[in-house]
């Protein structure tokens, strides 16, 4: 058991309480946006380095978030506004008296600005990776919807629609719009607009102009050339979440306007709450009031970053603990890795090294050539000393020292933390570390590292791993790999392809493939690493068969290392390697690859791995995530899977999964997750994420992901009909990856606390179901889900327990006493899988249940939630609700009242229904490429038939 085992946060509840203290202001470096007298401070927006330079971006993004200030503030009912706001120019344009950046990183911006563009064109969007109510990642803008004031008229004003992605980003809220499914029959067996509120008003169009609704309808289909144009001119005051463009437009959704009905996604990840209330609900409005007056808050405070120089100092501990467990060896072959490989041209590095004390080994030197590299290698430690006291305070002052001499302030630099010692002084240098304006990374190697070196990454905005002291582990070189100078250019950042470490017996081997994809190829290099002296007999294979041998790696018998250094662009395809020990005794052999993009036209494919929090305490579980991607476009249909190391436990290997159930909040938006419950030990975790891709599988979608504002295709103004330019096509479209992918990252570390020693009771349940969606077919309920596990996402639940009810307020609040609907013959499959049951609702709904607030004896809507039992009866939480119209008149039509029906590919009417629904069919399963069972496929046909009307029986 190590010392954290039965620790309490009582030092880093000291450290802030210091910070809070002496220098407020302080509190915020590195934290992101905070909310402080209703005002947002920190809010970082970052222009991506391939954007061209153009003086009327920042004057636009200005005027942007001026004007979605006053609007947010309004829209809050005086609750909150924008006061600080910092833009980060990208090194590669012109310098003009922009003031440094300290702490600011590309990779922590709230809002990035690219020109990477697809099929949604300069669609601005979000991107939300948990549910509701939980902030997002990033904001995402092109510089094009910045520059181009023609696309105001059909996004709306710039200021609108940030506060629409703002409140995607910072409340967790979701569209109130569905473009797959615009239009819904309600319980009074109406077509009705897949909107919020439902007050906005608008026309029906046909190909030569206005029209009755009736002349679009041609045996119950909508018919091709019809769309439903909006009234520029409305009095709906909501919502901002629908049709933020419509000026009348003033308001999120309340529990007034709120349309329950829609089947849109905030209905069905908010459990049908309405956007005012999860807002309200949220930490901004807990801990703020609405400000006193009627006079509006001051415009926002803008200002402008430009990174410097790229100045990295290394800080190494060589305190005779590291001579422990091979700790310095592993050290040295990371260090050596990084300063020959990973570290982008032109960055100034110095090296420290510290045991009680700190010792410049070498001032800043800049790398220009690789006879640069290797003479800041020829500094680096390579003994340990006799001393077991660590001071971390007196390396990273000798840091501070190195990298000021530069410019006089260490402002925009980078330190490298590496220890392995127990530092219970570490306060002492916090609050200089958080004014100097430098990013601080932390490698804890070993147990007994202090516990406040997180916290100190962690308020200067740096990165945070953990090196376990095990032979086979290649976690340090993990760490370096993921260290990137910050600065968002993904061109010029090393990627790592491959790492993998075993233990091999003597005269076996470690064989395996790595792909080369052609979005990379320069630099490529080829590390192995060893345990005992003598390199591994090594055999490499390109994918042309060309052969490279042991005598063909540059070999440093010092650090127990051989690189090769491939010249030009690697050779796309599958590069073989094979590491046979040659030696009479079992050692750890690993090996490492890295690229760099092959072309600046390119994106290369990435791949993200973080946690969802930096600690957690037993029994709750780790979220892990993986953001894979080319560009900004999801990768679809990759094998990703965590290894997570413990302190004193062998590794976890854990699939991840973008399905849209379990951890998993959005399917097929190129974030991949799953929850990590095997807590088995106290103290840190590191993980780390491979990405493997099939060349044979469509992977890479042009279909932006996450949530988006609205793109309106035109107006009724004064009776005229005024359309926008064409949008690009929504459809998704999928390209071929001819090599595959291969990717590997670290996520870092993160800790656990409160794991009880020995056996102990289950404490997991099924995880929440988040998917659950009902159709009404004849006298039937069809439900359709994705199977929770035993355990929160992995295993077999027990049972299922599905109640109904006729009202949503009931089911909500009172889900117990719910009407209880018969599963007995409902046993649930593996987690994952798809889950499909029907059931009558006559058998349960003709008891008295009284109605709604404000719905009318004639609507006929049943409200379903579920959740799973786990054998030893833990319940997982309530599902989303789902809803069905119960009762269709046979002898009439739905009737057409629909707004916003811009339905792409519309079917028209080739014969009977039966047709039809044939085509669809045949026409979705093709394009899923997969069997469905005969219940499947009934589902699939109800779930296309919604998009487009009613379908008889």
């Amino acid at each position: 058991m190590t010392h954290r085992d039965n620790v309490d946060p009582v030092g880093s509840l000291k450290f802030v309480t210091l910070l809070v203290a002496l220098i407020p202001e302080l509190l915020f470096l590195g934290a992101g946006v905070k909310l402080q007298d209703n005002g947002y401070d920190g809010l970082l927006i970052a222009i991506n380095p391939q954007v061209s330079e153009d003086q009327n971006l920042i004057p636009n993004i200005k005027e942007m978030i001026t004007e979605a200030s006053f609007y947010l503030f309004n829209a809050t009912k005086r609750r909150v506004f924008f006061r600080n706001i910092k833009i980060l120019i990208p090194a590669t344009w012109k310098a003009n008296n922009y003031s440094k950046v300290k702490q600011e990183l590309y990779e922590k911006a709230n809002v990035i600005v690219t020109d990477w563009y697809g099929a949604h064109g300069d669609d601005p969007y979000t991107l939300q990776y948990r549910g509701c109510g939980k902030e997002g990642k990033y904001i995402h803008f092109t510089s094009n919807f910045l520059l181009n004031d023609d696309l105001t008229a059909g996004y709306g004003p710039r200021g609108r629609v940030f506060v629409h992605e703002w409140a995607h980003l910072r409340w967790g809220l979701f569209d109130e719009y569905n473009d797959e499914k615009p239009f819904y029959i309600n319980g009074q067996n109406q077509v009705k607009v897949t909107r919020c509120s439902s007050d906005i008003a608008g026309i029906f169009v046909c190909e030569k102009g206005p029209c009755p609704q009736e002349n679009c309808i041609i045996s119950k289909l909508f018919k091709e050339g019809c769309m439903f144009i909006y009234n520029s001119t409305q009095n709906a005051t909501a919502s901002i979440m629908f049709m933020q463009s419509l000026s009348s437009v003033v308001e999120f959704c309340n529990a007034r306007t709120h349309n329950q009905e829609a089947p849109n996604l905030q209905n069905r990840m908010c459990s049908l709450r309405s956007a005012w209330d999860v807002i309200t609900d949220s930490a901004d409005f807990n801990h703020s009031f609405p400000m006193n007056g009627t006079e509006l808050p001051p415009p926002p405070v803008f200002s402008l970053i430009q990174p410097g120089d790229k100045v990295v100092c290394l800080v190494l501990d060589v305190s005779s603990k590291m001579a422990e467990a091979n700790r310095l060896l592993r050290l040295q072959q990371a260090v050596e890795f990084y300063l020959m490989q990973i570290v982008e041209i032109h960055t100034f590095v110095g090296i420290v090294s510290f045991n009680s004390k700190g010792e410049i080994r070498a001032q800043l030197h800049q790398i220009n050539s690789d006879d640069d590299r290797k003479l800041l290698v020829s500094h680096l430690p390579m003994t340990v000393s006799a001393e077991a006291e660590t001071s971390i305070c007196s390396g990273l002052k000798k840091g501070f020292e190195v990298v000021e001499k530069l410019n006089g302030k260490a402002y925009g630099s980078v330190m490298i933390l590496v220890t392995n010692g127990d530092d219970e002084h570490i306060d002492n240098c916090l609050l200089t570390a958080l004014s100097s304006g430098s990013t601080i990374h932390s490698i804890a190697m070993g147990s007994s590292v202090v516990e406040n070196l997180e916290e100190l990454s962690r308020r200067t905005g740096g990165l945070k791993f953990f090196v376990p002291d095990k032979s086979n582990s290649n976690s340090m070189i993990d760490a370096f790999s993921r260290i990137s100078s910050g600065t968002g250019d993904i061109f010029q950042q090393c990627i790592q392809l491959e790492s993998t470490g075993e233990n091999v017996k003597p005269h076996h081997q470690l064989k395996n493939t790595v792909t080369m994809d052609d979005s990379v190829g320069n630099d490529t290099t080829f590390l192995v690493a060893w345990q005992i002296s003598g390199p591994p007999e090594i055999l490499l294979f390109d994918p042309n068969g060309r052969k490279y041998y042991t005598n063909n790696f540059i070999t440093n018998p010092a650090l127990q290392t051989a690189r090769l250094y491939i010249p030009g662009t690697a050779e796309p395809g599958l590069w073989t390697y094979t590491l046979n020990n040659t030696h009479h005794s079992l050692q750890a052999l690993k090996m490492t690859v890295t690229s760099r993009a092959s072309s600046s036209a390119m994106p290369p494919a990435t791949i993200e791995a973080f946690v969802e929090r930096d600690s957690t305490h037993f029994p709750h579980p780790v979220m892990i995530y993986a953001n894979v991607r080319k560009g900004i476009y999801p990768i679809l249909n990759a094998t990703v899977t965590a290894t997570i190391e413990p302190e004193a436990a062998d590794p976890i290997v854990l699939k991840l999964f973008d399905n849209g159930a379990g951890a998993d909040i959005i399917k097929n938006d190129g974030i991949y997750s799953r929850y990590f419950f095997s807590l088995a030990v106290n103290g840190r975790y590191s993980l780390k994420v491979h990405v493997s891709h099939s060349p044979s599988i469509s992977s890479l979608t042009y279909s932006i992901p996450g949530s988006r504002a609205m793109y309106i295709p035109g107006y009724i103004a004064n009776g005229n009909i005024q359309m926008n330019a064409p949008r690009k096509s929504a459809g998704r479209s999928e390209e071929e990856q001819k090599w595959g992918i291969s990717r590997v990252n670290s996520g870092g570390s993160f800790s656990v606390l409160g794991v009880p020693a020995g056996p102990h009771p289950d404490m997991f349940p099924p995880c929440k179901i988040t998917d659950l969606q009902a159709v009404k077919v004849e006298d039937e309920v069809i439900l359709s889900w994705t199977a929770p596990g035993e355990d929160y996402d992995q295993g077999q639940a027990n049972s299922y327990e599905i109640r109904i009810s006729k009202s949503l307020q009931n089911i909500q609040d009172d889900f117990n006493n719910a009407i209880l609907v018969n599963t007995s013959k409902l046993n649930p499959q593996q987690a994952g899988t798809k889950e499909v049951f029907t059931f009558s609702p006559k058998l349960f709904t003709n008891g008295p249940d009284h109605q709604p607030d404000g719905e009318t004896q004639e609507s006929h809507r049943i409200y379903v939630a579920i959740r799973a039992i786990d054998k030893n009866s833990l319940k997982s939480v309530i599902s989303n609700i789902a809803q069905a119209s119960l009762f269709i008149s046979p002898n009439s039509a739905p009737i057409l009242t629909r707004d916003h029906l811009i339905l792409k590919g519309v079917l028209t009417a080739m014969g009977s229904i039966g047709i039809i629904c044939l085509t669809i069919v045949v026409t979705h399963c093709t394009l899923n490429r997969k069997k469905k069972s005969r219940q499947e496929r009934e589902w699939n046909k109800i779930n296309m038939s919604k998009c487009i009307g009613y379908l008889p029986s």
